[in-house]
C-alpha cells in the first residue's frame, strides 16, 4: 500500500515487472516522483508484502531494484484508482 494515498501501488501502476527464477524474486518498481520523499520507505513495504509467502526468504531472495524508465504517468493507474482518487 502506498503510504500516503493508502492505495495498493500495484493498482498505481508502480509495479513494473516480478521476475521469479529458482528461489529469487526481481521485482521492477518505480516511485511517482524521482524526488518522493517517501522513497526510502517502499523497500520495506514491498518486502513485508511478501512475509507471507512460504519458503522466501524476503532479505536473501529478494531484490527490489528502482526505476524511472519508463516515468510513471497516472495513465498507468487502474480506472478504479483513477476514479477513487477523483481523476476521471
Amino acid at each position: 500500500m502506498d503510504p500516503e494515498l493508502n492505495v495498493s501501488i500495484v493498482d498505481l501502476g508502480l509495479i513494473y515487472k516480478i521476475t521469479i527464477q529458482k528461489n529469487k524474486v526481481h521485482i521492477l518498481m518505480t516511485l511517482t516522483t524521482p524526488g518522493c520523499p517517501l522513497a526510502g520507505m517502499f523497500d520495506a513495504l514491498v518486502r513485508n508484502a511478501l512475509l507471507d509467502i512460504p519458503g522466501l526468504r524476503v532479505k536473501q531472495d529478494v531484490e527490489i531494484e528502482l526505476t524511472f524508465d519508463p516515468p510513471w504517468t497516472t495513465d498507468m493507474m487502474t480506472e478504479e484508482v483513477r476514479a477513487e482518487l477523483g481523476m476521471d
